[in-house]
């Protein structure tokens, strides 16, 4: 009953505001917009800042604590997946398409409008690439993290199912299984539908445009409802073959292609001052990260910027990190705490810190000392070919853009078969769900983001995903206080354990002397 009435509350919730994006998109963008903006940015955006910068402390702090080498499962479990195998697919569920198509635009629109001081001067580049670790760096990767740990730490240490509203029993006590409980797994479900919907509208916007810009095929409608009934059918069929073939290869097989990509950017770029960047921004963002972290504009009545960018990104990332947190516990059984947050927030952070000062720090240069304007006015024109445009100055930029076409579509695939598996795992509670669920939820992601597609309402459902953010913010530091306290309780038994074992160790060593 529980799993019907979820899943029913989901589709309902998903299908009202789909109907509102296709008969008044405007009005939906209006609505999502002011709350972003005004609502949350006004009396809230000090919230969002505060509970982004406890979930890095948190993780860090279980992970170098004596928490850290607690097991997620047994003491006996061991991890399932190798290494770089789990790496690869913790780094494709949380990036995804995003190291594309905000590798190069994110830092050129914040080095012309800079959070201070004057756009368009070198001073604002190394802002723009200060701000851009910042946003794609520790906070974004914590909040994946900590909902993980908390959700895999359940899972396979206290038996719990794979839902949210079970690690809020203590708090909530028999509510947790009642209508508020529901309507928490309804909010994960519609975060997830939603965020995926909206990334695979605005994947194939970009897919798109790169056909257009780089092989003459029409950038219309017909043609990315192609695109995107292409991509459902693969990443349902890589979701239908479980998570240990078709997600697993594909996102060792894309890390490996996206590296390569990365590779010959650097090598074929400005290498010395690649190098550079990486240096320089690396020692910005470590010397401003408390300042960063903090940061709000409390003598201005104006927070259209940090709404845009910080308030968004961390509404952004809690909500879509109820299905991202999902699928990290799903593959993670076996790890210790601290090789969790290793691996789910510091290499994730140092990879993606690296990526965005080859492309993005390329980007600048070509603007700022080479005096490319023309990469500058294609972003502010069309962020979706502003990539390829990018590419096209490089030599060897046919087979570069080829492997990129093929990146988009391997990272949009792993993404969005990872989430279709949540999905179906979530509605089932079950850790291996049947295929009828991910085909069922594959269809409705599909529909979803045609039927947004062909009215633009995208971009207010991705801003309403943010929002969301807010009331499950609320939900994940309650999770992360029981999480504490079970720690604790956990830690205490086992010292007594020991203490037990060291006696009777002693005791028998006397007996027998």
């Amino acid at each position: 009953m529980l799993k019907n009435s979820v899943v029913v509350g989901a589709l309902i919730f998903t299908f009202v505001f789909v109907a509102l994006g296709l008969f008044v998109p405007e009005k939906l963008g209006e609505i999502s917009s002011y709350i972003l903006f005004t609502f949350i940015g006004e009396y809230f955006g000090w919230f969002y800042m505060l509970v982004a910068f406890f979930f890095v402390i948190t993780c860090l702090y279980v992970a170098f604590s004596k928490y850290g080498k607690i097991r997620l499962g047994k003491d006996t479990d061991r991890p399932e997946f190798s290494t770089f195998s789990w790496i690869a697919m913790l780094y494709s569920c949380g990036l995804a398409i995003s190291l594309f198509f905000w590798g190069v635009a994110e830092p050129v629109l914040m080095y012309l409008e800079p959070p201070f001081g004057e756009g368009g001067t070198k001073e604002s580049a190394e802002i723009a690439m200060q701000y851009t670790f910042f946003h794609w760096g520790l906070h974004s990767w914590g909040t994946y993290a900590i909902i993980g740990l908390i959700l895999a730490y359940f899972q396979y240490r206290k038996n719990s199912p794979p839902l949210i509203n079970h690690t809020l029993q203590p708090i909530l006590g028999k509510r947790s299984f009642g209508p508020i409980g529901k309507f928490i797994n309804i909010l994960a479900i519609f975060a997830t539908i939603s965020g995926l919907s909206t990334s695979l509208g605005l994947g194939v916007n970009q897919m798109g445009a790169g056909l257009e810009y780089e092989y003459g095929i029409a950038n219309n409608t017909t043609n990315n409802i192609i695109l995107i009934l292409i991509l459902t059918a693969m990443f349902i069929a890589s979701a239908s073959t479980g998570i240990e073939r078709g997600i697993k290869w594909l996102s060792n097989i894309n890390i490996i292609i996206a590296l390569t990509i990365m590779i010959a950017i650097f090598l074929l770029g400005p290498t010395r001052n690649i190098i550079e960047i990486i240096v320089t921004s690396t020692g910005d963002y470590i010397n401003n990260f408390i300042g960063m972290s903090f940061h709000l504009e409390p003598f201005l009545n104006d927070y259209s910027w940090q709404a845009s960018w910080d308030f968004f990104y961390w509404g952004w990332a809690i909500s879509f990190g109820v299905f991202v947190g999902l699928f990290f516990a799903r593959i993670s059984k076996g790890r210790t705490i601290k090789e969790f947050i290793i691996g789910a927030m510091l290499v994730p952070t140092i990879a993606t810190m690296i990526w965005y000062a080859t492309i993005g720090g390329s980007a600048l240069y070509n603007i700022v000392n080479l005096g490319n304007t023309e990469l500058a006015n294609r972003i502010l024109e069309n962020m979706n070919t502003a990539l390829f445009y990018f590419l096209d100055l490089f030599p060897a930029s046919p087979i570069l853009i080829l492997m990129t076409f093929i990146s988009l579509v391997i990272f949009f695939v792993t993404s969005a078969d990872s989430s279709v598996f949540v999905l179906a795992m979530y509605s089932e509670e079950s850790m291996e769900p049947t295929n009828k669920s991910k085909i069922m939820w594959g269809i409705v992601i599909a529909g979803v983001a045609i039927a947004l597609l062909l009215t633009g309402g995208l971009t207010p459902l991705q801003t309403l995903s943010a929002v969301a953010g807010l009331p499950f913010s609320i939900v994940i530091v309650a999770m992360s206080i029981y999480f504490f306290k079970s720690l604790r309780e956990e830690q205490a038994i086992l010292q007594s354990q020991q203490e037990v074992t060291k006696y009777s160790e002693v005791e028998l060593k006397e007996k027998s002397s």
